[in-house]
């Protein structure tokens, strides 16, 4: 039988100066559509730190983890929005094993 659902996790890294309220604002909307298409198991705020390598002449983002639940279509539709979204310099979804 085909798995209704599967576990994923995301890391994306928001520009960091961009602000906290927009920081913030960014985490909570990304949160607001995991929760509204799945389960959020767990969210980790790494805060910030420095990059490996220049994007966009910038050497600091704000990195943030999420675990969550839900049906294969949603992670790609996760990521897409990330990618659009003013403020997300990079991010990665991959699927979880269990």
């Amino acid at each position: 039988m085909a798995k209704i659902t599967g576990k994923y996790e995301v890391l994306y890294i928001i520009d960091s100066t961009i602000g906290e309220e927009a920081t913030a604002a960014l985490v909570e909307m990304f949160k607001a559509m995991v929760e509204a298409e799945g389960t959020l198991t767990n969210i980790d705020q790494w805060g910030k730190r420095r990059l490996a390598y220049l994007i966009n002449d910038m050497a600091e983002g704000y990195y943030v983890l999420m675990n969550f639940e839900s049906k294969p279509q949603f992670p790609a539709e996760l990521e897409r929005v990330m990618k659009i979204t003013e403020g997300v310099m990079r991010c990665m979804t991959t699927a979880v094993e269990e």
